[in-house]
C-alpha cells in the first residue's frame, strides 16, 4: 500500500491534469500487468471516469508516475 500522504498527492495531480495530459499518462505508464484500454476506450471516456481508471491503475501498481510539470496545474 502507498502511503497516505503519497495517495493524497496522486489524487491530488490526476485532478489536474486535463483530458489530453491523461491519456498521455496511459500510454506512457508502465505497469507489471497489462493495461489493455484502447485507445478508442479511452477517448470515449470522460474526464472523471479516466481519472477513477488512472488513479485505480498506479495504486494496483504501487507507484507514482511521472508528470511533467507542463501537464499540471497549480492548486
Amino acid at each position: 500500500m502507498m502511503p497516505t500522504d503519497q495517495i493524497e498527492e496522486l489524487i491530488r495531480v490526476v485532478s489536474s491534469l486535463d483530458k489530453t495530459a491523461l491519456l498521455r499518462q496511459f500510454s506512457d505508464f508502465s505497469a507489471s500487468f497489462p493495461v489493455d484500454f484502447t485507445p478508442d476506450f479511452l477517448n470515449r471516456q470522460p474526464l472523471e471516469r479516466l481519472q477513477h481508471l488512472f488513479v485505480a491503475v498506479c495504486l494496483q501498481t504501487r507507484k507514482m508516475p511521472e508528470f511533467p510539470a507542463d501537464e499540471t496545474v497549480a492548486a
